[in-house]
């Protein structure tokens, strides 16, 4: 299952050069990976709520073009991999206007006990789900 979210690029994400401050397609990585989350069945409030948190191992990013304020944008998530002890996750930042991809990304996150901080495995009832929109 590949999701797509559509933001607008806001003027207080760019910078001195007028185009989107770098960090800012790691912080929509995070909105794609909570949408497709959300588009699984499970949310991000659930799995804290039973004391799983999901934070990044490994990012990567390629810039390719520059966003600038009010282009809007689809950043595309797609699952790479899943164990029930962390999940991978490839990204596209597409300018809706003409296609063109902005950005290209990688993230790996693991699952985590909240009290411990310490890698934990999924329980069945968000596994389950997960492997369900991999197939």
């Amino acid at each position: 299952m590949t999701t797509q979210t559509t933001i607008k690029v806001n003027f207080y994400d760019t910078d001195a050069m007028a185009v989107v401050h770098h960090a800012n397609y790691i912080r929509w990585f995070e909105i794609g990976r909570v949408e497709f989350l959300r588009e699984a069945g499970i949310t991000l409030a659930e799995l804290m709520n039973d004391g799983y948190v999901f934070p990044i191992t490994e990012v990567n990013c390629k810039y390719l073009l520059p966003g600038k304020f009010d282009d809007v944008l689809v950043i595309e998530t797609i699952p790479t991999a899943l164990t029930q002890a962390k999940m991978a996750f490839d990204y596209k930042i597409i300018r809706s206007a003409d296609g063109a991809v902005l950005v290209e990304g990688h993230t790996q996150n693991v699952f985590t006990n909240k009290k411990t901080g310490k890698i934990t495995r999924l329980p069945e009832k968000y596994y389950t789900k997960l492997q369900a929109v991999l197939k």
